[in-house]
């Protein structure tokens, strides 16, 4: 970290959490907590006078709300947001949109007796909040006001078994790389797709749903015997791995709740490992924006399977941390923008179906 530290300004309605965010962050010498604010009005005011790098942003708030604020911040003052969320529907719903709306990512609160349990996620606030600091909010407003909208209606996925397999690993600034990237996949791709998201549980449902709406593909929480179909992506659920298997009649989805790997459940490296195993040289993996290296040791077991490598490239990643782990050990075929992976993808799809033809 350079001499600069990063500066923080912590906004939450609840006098507790404006107590206990900032002993959280007064535990890395690195970070510098330059104010409090009770609500979204409050906030506006500050951000001016104090001039902080990063904000961390209650959602559920009187007067201004975490969501009627977020806009503000993003286009007026192009400040990283790192949300602050409770576990439920609601919640999950209400964070969901704070990254459609600009936040650059999001912490859980414990479920119970915050004061009790906050400390189980210090660590996770402290790492997202040095990973995305140096973010420009500006750079996910653009992924946003970019995003295609399908001019197709969604069909059923097709009845036939899907020969190739697209692994995802993706994590910080994913929501928003999906949202960009899954509604430029056609309905007649005939790949399957399988992701691993990092988010919590009771996410995962929600925002497969939501994709699903933007989509010409199918898109859904992947359930224990799931077929991987073409036409089809399904996304790990929170907190529970997800492997490809291989099966007479076509692939199908595997969950466990084995141990962590990598720090993570699910594991975007599990999900690279088990498709490397099952599908070798008719697997391509993509591993995307996301702190950690999580996915960069499972894709080069894609590689030396005979698989297609692809890894986001650093202009358009949120965080580079997970690509650039990847790319660094050498497990790598193409580097590609956000902007040209669907494309890329759909080339490397038909390019391989004429071959398969042709022989």
């Amino acid at each position: 970290m350079d001499d600069k530290k990063i500066r923080v300004l912590v906004v939450d309605d609840s006098a507790l959490m404006r107590k206990m965010i900032p002993q959280i962050l007064t535990m890395d010498p690195d970070i510098e907590i330059v104010g409090t604010a009770m609500d979204g009005l409050f906030a506006l005011k500050k951000i001016a006078e104090l001039k902080p790098d990063i904000i961390t942003l209650d959602v559920d708030m009187p007067r201004m709300d975490g969501l009627t604020a977020l806009p503000h911040i993003v286009k007026e003052y192009n400040i990283p947001v790192l949300l602050i969320s409770s576990l439920t529907e609601k919640g999950a719903a209400t964070t969901l949109r704070g990254l459609e709306l600009g936040a650059v990512d999001f912490v859980t609160k414990p479920r119970e007796a915050i004061s009790v349990h906050i400390m189980d996620i210090a660590n996770e606030i402290l790492q997202k909040i040095r990973a995305i600091a140096k973010t420009s909010a500006s750079k996910l407003k653009r992924i946003n006001d970019e995003r295609p909208q399908p001019k197709i209606k969604k069909t059923l996925p097709l009845s036939n078994k899907a020969e190739k397999v697209v692994a995802i690993g993706i994590s910080t600034g994913g929501p928003n790389a999906l949202s960009f990237i899954l509604p430029q996949i056609p309905k007649d791709f005939s790949a399957g797709i399988v992701i691993v998201q990092h988010m919590p549980e009771g996410f995962t449902e929600l925002f497969a749903a939501r994709l699903n709406q933007l989509c010409q593909i199918e898109v859904k929480e992947a359930r224990d015997g799931d077929l991987i179909l073409p036409g089809r992506a399904l996304i790990a659920p929170g907190n529970i791995h997800l492997k490809a298997k291989r099966m007479p009649l076509g692939g199908i989805a595997v969950l466990s709740r084995s141990q962590t790997v990598s720090g993570h459940r699910p594991s975007a490296d599990v999900l690279f490992t088990s498709v490397a195993a099952e599908y070798g040289e008719n697997s391509i993996g993509v591993i995307m924006t996301g702190m950690g290296d999580d996915g960069a040791d499972g894709i080069g077991r894609i590689k030396a399977s005979g698989g297609m490598t692809i890894a986001q490239d650093e202009n358009s990643c949120i965080v580079f941390g997970m690509p650039k782990a990847a790319i660094e050990r050498g497990h790598i075929d193409e580097i590609a923008s956000l902007e040209e992976i669907p494309g890329l993808l759909g080339n490397i799809i038909r390019k391989e179906v004429v071959n398969a033809r042709s022989k």
